[in-house]
């Protein structure tokens, strides 16, 4: 009996599927409520946390499964809505929403320092920031998913962004961080009307799925519900903790509907071990033969029955590998032949 069948190369098939799940902890579809830590969102000093980074979680602290989601960001190309780190001369605008412009516009433009994020047609000097947290996604975030309501500041009617990933399928801009899409008023990908977003303002923001987080327009947010916006109120004072990563916290929450999956993509590949009827008929167990040979049992002298329960794939060295278990005894004799599909997922 052969030990070792050696698979041909028809014998190997390796297929790859998406599989698609929501980012937020325990396969919540849908973040309806949103909770900070006042120790992590504090803006007591220029080098507070909150101040370059506001962290979102989906319960209380408090609680046993409370995990972060995403963090909020406010980022100034001048370091404008947040205190000054020193007040030294020549260090003025070096702030914390310095730093956040600076991080994102490195990320998705590399070194180029004279790069500033364009929403549609305009240019404004500042971004919001969603980053969503590493631990919440698989390989990135799934086009096409993304709803996320934002409350307005005067009307019942609540701000509905999406990515323009299904209105423009095929036409994402490729960065140094992947793929980008618009921010679109809109839901499930599909964009409402035929514009990015208003002439004054621009688009919503930029998606960037393959690293996980949002570019939102702070100048398109700040319209009146009338323009479109939602009345945020962004200000940008010079060395002052204007907070603008807390007031959009206060109306994301508020709407208290975001919805975002993300994607990963598995590779499986079949083995397909094909059991010919002159082959595996003895068992390797040495205890069916003495040492001159000869077998123990007389019932394996001319019909042998044997039973397969186990696969074992090796590499050319003969190193077991991998191991597949069949759910119940296959029966083997010289009359039986047998095709074992094994599948490994990675």
């Amino acid at each position: 009996m052969a030990t070792f069948q050696r698979f041909a190369p028809d014998d190997i098939v390796i297929t790859t599927d998406k599989a698609f799940t929501s980012t937020w902890s325990a396969n919540t579809n849908n973040l309806t409520t949103a909770h900070t830590s006042s120790t992590q969102a504090s803006f007591a000093s220029s080098t507070s946390s909150g101040q370059f980074h506001i962290n979102v979680f989906n319960e209380a602290i408090s609680s046993t499964t409370s995990a972060v989601q995403y963090a909020l960001s406010y980022g100034h190309i001048n370091g404008s809505g947040s205190p000054n780190f020193t007040n030294d001369t020549g260090s003025f605008g070096f702030s914390a929403t310095k730093d956040i412009y600076s991080q994102y516009r490195s990320l998705v433009f590399g070194g180029d320092e004279t790069q500033q994020f364009t929403f549609d047609t305009v240019t404004p000097d500042d971004i919001y920031v969603i980053n969503i947290n590493r631990a919440r996604y698989k390989q990135s975030l799934k086009p096409g998913s993304l709803n996320l309501q934002i409350q307005s500041g005067s009307t019942a009617i609540d701000l509905k962004l999406t990515d323009d990933s299904v209105t423009k399928t095929g036409s994402a801009v490729i960065t140094n961080v992947g793929r980008q899409f618009n921010i679109v008023s809109g839901t499930n990908g599909t964009m409402i009307g035929t514009t990015l977003g208003q002439t004054v303002s621009g688009s919503y923001g930029l998606f960037y799925p393959d690293a996980g987080f949002i570019i939102l327009n702070p100048k398109a947010l700040d319209l009146t519900g009338a323009n479109g916006g939602v009345e945020l109120g962004t200000t940008r004072n010079a060395n002052t903790s204007d907070r603008n990563n807390r007031k959009l916290f206060n109306q994301i929450s508020g709407a208290g509907h975001f919805i975002l999956d993300s994607e990963e993509a598995i590779s499986s590949q079949f083995f397909f071990a094909r059991i010919k009827n002159r082959d595996f008929n003895y068992t390797s167990n040495p205890s069916f033969i003495d040492n001159e040979g000869t077998l123990n049992f007389s019932s394996m002298t001319d019909n042998p029955q044997t039973f397969i329960t186990t696969v074992g794939l090796y590499n050319d060295n003969n190193d077991l590998i991998a191991v597949a278990k069949l759910s119940q005894p296959l029966n083997k004799n010289f009359t039986k032949e047998a095709l074992v599909k094994v599948k490994l997922d990675y």
